[in-house]
């Protein structure tokens, strides 16, 4: 049974880092692309970034550009996303999705499993 499970959120503050992993298990991982995506409360859930399935090809929301940056662990099942230079806007949960159809940030109706999430918080 194909599984995500995230980890590594928190309360950073402004300006702070962050790494968030998600494992991955039940499934041939490193056929997949790997996604991840955040919903803040009362918006609606947005791409953040994603890898192909080799890890050669990566996709970023214009709003992490240059400060989150996306990397796999094939040989672990794990994906990383480390985020740099938090601001209180990114704040949200934090979710990662596995897709066999394309690596994207502008839709999450290519990826067919999710994982429960993890929450960042970015505050002083």
């Amino acid at each position: 049974q194909l599984r995500l499970v995230e980890s590594g959120g928190g309360l950073v503050q402004p300006g702070g880092s962050l790494r968030v992993s998600c494992e991955a298990s039940g499934f041939n991982f490193e056929i997949y692309a790997i996604g991840w995506f955040r919903q803040a409360p009362g918006k609606e859930r947005e791409g953040v970034s994603c890898i192909s399935s080799g890890g050669r090809s990566t996709n970023y929301a214009d709003s992490v550009k240059g400060r989150f940056s996306i990397s796999r662990d094939n040989a672990k099942n794990m994906v990383y996303l480390q985020m740099n230079s938090l601001k209180p806007e990114d704040t949200a949960v934090y979710y990662c999705a596995a897709s066999r159809l394309a690596c994207s940030v502008k839709s999450g109706r290519y990826f067919g499993s999710w994982g429960q999430g993890t929450q960042v918080t970015v505050s002083s």
